[in-house]
């Protein structure tokens, strides 16, 4: 801005000079005065050191202008270059984060028909059924060995429940596979506290009938266990009746039908397990004792057998020490005979004849 100022400045300058010179040069008389002419001839000096001093300043500010401007369009230039940068940066920065909600976006999507599908098994008596069979059955043919339990097996009053334990005692363990979701959904969607009551009374009913039906078709006296499973393939719908209906627990336990969730009936299989385990072990208790008596008996043989062994080194060593000792004798008799002076002198000893010795008669 100090720089146009100038400019302005100088070119009004400029403007006054010139007025000042066309009045000055415009013609007059001629008047020979010879202070008057230097005095002219003065101020063309100072007018033309004006002119050449304007025209330096000028020269000068066009430079300093220039100057300027270059700096300017440099800095221009690269702040536009890093705001390039930064926006592109920004740019693919946003685009991964849209690329990553597009992933989520998709998952949410198969999430929803995920549980679009699960809302429609559930809307379904039959898919119910075969959604709650099939989680069932997953865990007890994990739990358990082949042939420990039969799905569909037929009872002596021609009843099929969904799962037949095998037990030790030859009572069966009979586990259900059903729930009434019905009610359950109803209560979970009322809104208003009548709704929310008719509900309640409507899944505590169907429990209560469901319960009864399960003690009256699958507990027979002698053939099944005291109890039975109704299986629930949902933990959150096992919490609620846990928290809100533990009259209905309780009239199960009365009625020997447990309530279980899918984490309990893991837990009772693995009970069962260790359970039939044990009969197993106690079915091999006998022949586990005859092997121990055989292993003992082998193990009195084996000790025997070692004795005699002990026995014959003794005597073994006996002998050999008996040998030593003949063999020590032999060598002191053999340096003996060795230190025997053999000459022609008589012997100094007198040997005395044996007596003789006559047979006697038959009438001596």
């Amino acid at each position: 801005m100090s720089e146009t100022l100038l400019l302005v400045l100088a070119l009004i300058i400029a403007v006054g000079v010139v007025a000042i010179i066309v009045l000055l040069l415009r013609p007059r008389a001629p008047v020979s005065d010879p202070a008057a002419d230097q005095r002219l001839a003065d101020l063309n000096a100072r007018i033309l050191a004006m002119g050449e001093m304007l025209a330096g300043a000028q020269s000068q500010l066009q430079q300093t202008v220039h100057q300027r401007l270059d700096a300017v369009t440099q800095n221009l230039g690269e702040s536009m270059k890093t705001s390039t940068k930064n926006t592109t940066d920004h740019l693919q920065q946003l685009h991964a984060r849209l690329a990553v909600i597009d992933s989520a976006q998709k998952n949410i999507t198969d999430l929803a028909s995920t549980v679009t599908s699960l809302q429609k098994v559930f809307d379904n008596k039959q898919r119910r059924g075969a959604f709650g069979q099939g989680r069932m059955e997953a865990i007890v043919a994990d739990g358990l060995p082949q042939g420990a339990y039969e799905f569909q097996f037929t009872l002596s009053n021609n009843n099929r429940p969904d799962c037949c334990i095998h037990m030790p005692d030859n009572r069966h363990l009979i586990i259900d596979a059903k729930f009434p979701l019905e009610a359950t959904t109803a209560l979970e969607n009322a809104k208003t506290d009548d709704e929310r009551l008719q509900a309640t009374r409507q899944l505590r009913q169907n429990l209560g009938k469901h319960i009864d039906d399960i003690s009256g078709k699958y507990l027979i006296k002698g053939e099944t266990q005291d109890v039975a499973f109704m299986f629930i393939p949902s933990e959150s719908m096992f919490a609620e009746l846990y928290d809100a209906f533990d009259d209905v627990l309780q009239k199960g336990y009365r009625a020997g039908v447990i309530i279980v969730s899918p984490s309990l009936l893991m837990l009772a299989i693995q009970v069962v397990q260790q359970i039939q385990k044990d009969a197993r072990m106690r079915e091999a208790a006998d022949k586990i004792l005859k092997e121990v008596a055989l292993m003992i008996e082998d193990v009195q043989r084996l000790k025997d057998r070692v004795e005699n062994l002990d026995k014959h080194f003794g005597n073994v060593n006996k002998d050999i020490e008996q040998i030593v000792t003949s063999a020590e004798k032999i060598l002191s008799r053999g340096e003996k005979i060795q230190g025997v002076d053999f000459n022609d002198d008589p012997p100094t000893a007198q040997i005395i004849p044996a007596p003789m010795t006559r047979k006697l008669g038959a009438g001596e």
